[in-house]
């Protein structure tokens, strides 16, 4: 496994992630939020806050997931299934680079 091209992979989301920002700041959002508008428009805008809002929380989680592959390489253990101990699939890993389980394991998390 080449590990370094999934490195590229990982470091390229982060610093995608982190120069986006996630769009126009939340600040700015919840200042036009005040209550301007009819009834709908004071919805419209409270929906697009909370939308923000899990954007920057799928964000973190991600960023930390990517902080947390980048351990594993440091170790020697990226690429290794968290629960079962197998090596994740290529696929796998060029798709979503900072996972933790193979596919098997993470479609029993599911059930």
């Amino acid at each position: 496994m080449d590990v370094e091209v999934y490195r590229d992979l990982l470091l390229h989301k982060r610093d995608e992630i982190l120069s986006d920002g996630g769009g126009k700041p939340l600040r700015a959002s919840m200042d036009n939020n005040t209550r301007q508008g009819d009834l709908a428009d004071q919805a419209d805008g409270t929906n697009e806050v909370h939308i923000q809002l899990k954007v920057k929380q799928t964000d973190a989680k991600i960023l930390q997931a990517i902080e947390e592959a980048l351990q594993r390489m440091e170790h020697g253990t990226y690429g290794v299934c968290r629960d079962c101990g197998d090596m994740i699939a290529p696929a796998r890993l060029n798709a979503i680079p900072w996972t933790r389980v193979c596919i098997t394991c993470k479609q029993k998390q599911q059930r």
